[in-house]
């Protein structure tokens, strides 16, 4: 066991990278899970824009908007005493305006007081990268799949396959380092190329089904704890079946309500 870190900040990352420690990263998206997440000893909680299909139940992220992911934010900041809270900038808040970018991620940091914004891109969104930056906010960059960009791709399969997709995504961590970014998340890429990844840049790398050789990992709380049925991924383990014990316990509800079962004398004033 390394060392235990009271509360877990960009710096804290760095040094676990450092040392050879590996990074713990989940989503949270509402205060009760983020604080269950929190005292489980995750190091980071990503208020993702997967909120839109998890919480929403949008097809893709795009939908999401700022005020929706301020919301969730605010929430999972107010249960977070440990983890170090990343937000993501969700779709049209950052693309192709670096002043919009870093509207937004003032917003998110002053409303939700949150501690890093997370973005989709390397080349692409430097700009933005690099003036939300010089503000003073931490950064967090996003490779490989990137879900906003998920008419662009058509597809959700594994990215960087080929030599040119794979070269640029070196090429664009190392220039996401260089801006100033504390770490990036690689997802679903070769196990290979991330791992290459990981060594050429000396920020922490958080894979998600980006194989085990880099800093860190992250899934998405629901997924893991199996409250949907409908994702299956090769990248997910699933630690629970909640989807299954929940519905046996709505039912049991439902039945004992309509069988005057519930409530009981004894739970009644």
């Amino acid at each position: 066991m390394g060392p235990t870190y009271k509360r877990v900040t960009t710096n804290v990352l760095q040094e676990m990278k450092n040392n050879g420690e590996k990074i713990s990263m989940l989503t949270a998206y509402d205060y009760t899970l983020a604080k269950i997440v929190d005292n489980a000893g995750i190091d980071v909680i990503l208020v993702g824009d997967s909120a839109s299909n998890v919480m929403a139940g949008h097809e893709t992220t795009l939908p999401i908007t700022l005020d929706n992911m301020i919301y969730h934010a605010s929430s999972v900041v107010r249960a977070a005493k440990r983890s170090l809270v990343v937000i993501d900038l969700p779709f049209g808040s950052y693309q192709g305006d670096s002043k919009k970018a870093l509207r937004s991620s003032i917003r998110i940091m002053k409303e939700s007081e949150a501690h890093a914004v997370k973005l989709e891109g390397g080349s692409e969104v430097i700009e933005s990268v690099e003036r939300i930056l010089k503000a003073g906010i931490p950064v967090m960059g996003h490779l490989g799949l990137t879900p906003q960009s998920i008419y662009k791709f058509g597809t959700y399969t594994v990215r960087a396959k080929e030599n040119a997709e794979a070269k640029k995504l070196v090429e664009d961590a190392k220039l996401l380092e260089k801006a100033g970014c504390f770490s990036i998340v690689l997802e679903k890429i070769p196990a290979k190329l991330a791992k290459k990844v990981a060594k050429s840049v000396k920020i922490p790398i958080i894979g998600i089904g980006a194989g085990s050789d880099v800093d860190g990992q992250v899934l998405v709380l629901h997924d893991m704890l199996g409250m949907n049925n409908e994702f299956n991924p090769r990248f997910l383990r699933r630690y629970l079946n909640l989807y299954d014990e929940i519905s046996v316990a709505i039912k049991k509800y439902d039945k004992d309500v309509k069988a005057k079962k519930f409530p009981n004398n004894n739970e009644e004033y």
